[in-house]
């Protein structure tokens, strides 16, 4: 297993990279549209725990009125690299987290890692997740 004292993530083509000051305390499998469609996994941390380096492109969901999430892509080979809130999510709840793509790294790295499937596809946005099925231990 790969030491993730301080990961490093990056994009297929390296173009855009992650640095990372700890493993995530769980990983969510949402199966929400956008999460389905970008294939991410998304590992939650705070803002200062998070270094990116390069310049992703970003997009902002249309399909809900006010989107908490601006999602960052590589512009070079596509792939997802993290999000930030929105404007009005910092507004609403503070710069409280971000999003990094954990699927960037291979799943032996996240040995031991909790993967959650919450059922982003049917939630409201206010209530608690459900979830689609049991957790997992990754590794």
């Amino acid at each position: 297993m790969t030491n993730l004292s301080c990961p490093k993530l990056s994009c297929h083509c390296g173009s855009i990279a992650i640095t990372i000051d700890t493993r995530p305390d769980f990983i969510f499998a949402c199966n929400c549209s956008l999460c389905r469609k970008t294939g991410a996994r998304w590992g939650y941390f705070a803002p200062q725990q998070v270094q990116v380096t390069g310049e992703p492109t970003r997009y902002r969901r249309t399909d809900k009125p006010d989107p908490s999430a601006d999602i960052a892509f590589c512009p070079t080979c596509g792939a997802t690299t993290h999000f930030t809130l929105t404007e009005s999510a910092v507004a609403a709840h503070g710069n409280t987290m971000m999003g990094i793509n954990m699927a960037l790294l291979a799943e032996s790295d996240l040995a031991g890692i909790e993967m959650r499937y919450p059922d982003g596809a049917n939630w409201d946005g206010t209530s608690p997740f459900t979830y689609v099925r049991e957790p997992r231990l990754l590794g």
